[in-house]
């Protein structure tokens, strides 16, 4: 009997000592997901194939997959990273650390998990990277904007800012009041987002949700409003800014969600999508945010022109604009701001786009979107 059960031992001490099999297949799987990316990153017609037709069918299950939770398991799973890391460490003190090939075997195991993430993200969202850009799918003709220009569109949206502002309410505080809850924006967002598909065939339709950030305070000391997590296939909100910034960056973020990667495209896209909505606020919201964008940019190119389009506001608007500057004040200057900025710049760079600038290349867009309309 003995024997018996020193072979049994014997017998498990070797199974703990090979790499089990579902790990070798989540590797052959992630390298079958770089090859495809790297092949995109040598065909635009490629890569708006797989996004399309492989990548769209992965943020759809994962979308649904999390969707019923009310809370965002992305921001869950960050929160829980210290426990699980300290739990991982126990676990292999007490069940790998009787060679060095046990250790390897249990780091490799580990890191299969790192593997399925980024699988994901070279599968389901690093492709729309490497695919058409957005003013060829829109018909428009993107170049580089004169001054003149800048101030064309910018009048134009203070046009609209000036017949949506009567329609929408402030605080004391000198903010607009979205007059619903995060819910019911969600539900109006994907009304319009709807309507997007109907005319944009290269806009995925998805049932899903915005997701609030619990540590939304915290947060915005990085200077991030919203995140679309790739490997949870969650749009999330960072719900401590403003009213009015939020149907705009939650817009944002559903683009991510739908395919649209790049900052600038899915900048606009959420344009397009809030002006489409048959409510006042999420236009309004959509309106003032590319304005400032414009506005930026105009201030930076002709000073006298920046003054001549901010005199065309509303007051009320005015004040907002300002309001928001005194909210921002106490997040502006911060180490944390300092390091995601590096770190999204980074990762931007890395995949074809301009870095954390590619966000105001908006503006390019706006002013094309109004000269060819």
């Amino acid at each position: 009997m003995d024997g018996i059960k020193e072979t049994h031992a014997q017998q498990k001490r070797e199974r703990t000592r090979r790499l089990p099999t579902v790990c070798i297949v989540i590797y052959a799987i992630f390298l079958l997901c770089l090859l495809i990316y790297i092949t995109c990153l040598f065909s635009k017609n490629f890569a708006d194939f797989i996004n399309q037709h492989v990548s769209a069918p992965v943020r759809a299950f994962l979308a649904h997959l999390t969707n019923w939770l009310p809370i965002s398991l992305a921001e869950f799973l960050l929160l829980m990273l210290p426990a699980i890391l300290v739990s991982l460490i126990i676990l292999g003190m007490k069940r790998y650390s009787d060679s060095w090939k046990d250790v390897l075997i249990f780091c490799g195991a580990i890191l299969s998990a790192l593997a399925i993430a980024l699988s994901t993200f070279f599968i389901g969202f690093a492709p729309a990277y490497r695919g058409t850009s957005l003013d060829k799918k829109l018909g428009i003709e993107r170049k580089d904007v004169s001054a003149e220009e800048l101030y064309n569109t910018a009048l134009i949206l203070s046009q609209k800012i000036n017949a949506e502002q009567p329609k929408i309410i402030y605080g004391s505080d000198g903010f607009s009041v979205m007059p619903y809850d995060i819910d019911e924006m969600n539900e109006k967002l994907l009304k319009a987002y709807d309507d997007i598909c109907d005319e944009y065939e290269f806009v995925q339709r998805l049932e899903s949700r915005i997701k609030p950030v619990m540590l939304s305070e915290p947060m915005s000391y990085t200077h991030i409003t919203g995140v679309y997590t790739f490997f949870t296939g969650e749009a999330n909100l960072n719900v401590n800014f403003p009213d009015y910034t939020l149907p705009y960056t939650a817009a944002h973020e559903l683009a991510h969600q739908r395919g649209i990667a790049r900052e600038d495209e899915a900048n606009f896209l959420a344009f397009l999508v809030c002006i489409e909505s048959y409510d006042p606020y999420i236009r309004y919201s959509a309106y003032v945010n590319l304005y400032e964008y414009v506005a930026a940019a105009l201030s930076s190119a002709d000073r006298e022109l920046y003054l001549k389009a901010t005199a065309t506001l509303p007051q009320l608007v005015l004040a907002e604009q300002s309001a928001y500057s005194n909210f921002f004040a106490k997040y502006r200057e911060s180490v944390v701001s300092d390091i995601s900025e590096t770190v999204n710049n980074t990762f931007l760079v890395m995949h074809g786009t301009e870095g954390v600038k590619s966000y105001g290349m908006v503006v390019d867009l706006a002013v094309a979107y109004y000269r060819s309309n």
